[in-house]
């Protein structure tokens, strides 16, 4: 089992930043690519971006490559999301989930968070 816990939303104007964290518990940190995901109103939840066991690869959405950055310290257990320029169409809760290594890019996460609301004002 990996318990993952996000934290950092908030509410910011466009244009703004934001750093997204998510603290992982539980099973070794390092055996899972992790992945950040997001869920607007009245929207099916949609991917972000991904990133591998010993974070040497990154995949991103096409909304947002470019402007977010992926990143993962496994000293720390702890997966990042930085969020540049950000614009009102990001608005949305923000999930973090994680896959065991082998399955990355799978697209099928096994354990999630519990979301961390963004608010980004036009």
């Amino acid at each position: 089992q990996v318990q993952l816990v996000e934290s950092g939303g908030g509410l910011v104007q466009a244009g703004g930043s934001l750093r997204l964290s998510c603290a992982a518990s539980g099973r070794t940190f390092s055996s899972y690519a992790m992945g950040w995901f997001r869920q607007a109103p009245g929207k099916e939840r949609e991917f972000v971006a991904a990133i591998s066991w010993s974070g040497g690869s990154t995949y991103y959405a096409d909304s947002v490559k470019g402007r977010f950055t992926i990143s993962r310290d496994n000293a720390k257990n702890t997966v990042y999301l930085q969020m540049n320029s950000l614009k009102p169409e990001d608005t949305a809760v923000y999930y973090c989930a994680a896959v065991p290594k082998d399955y990355y890019l799978s697209g099928e996460y096994d354990y999630w968070g519990q979301g961390t609301q963004v608010t980004v004002s036009s």
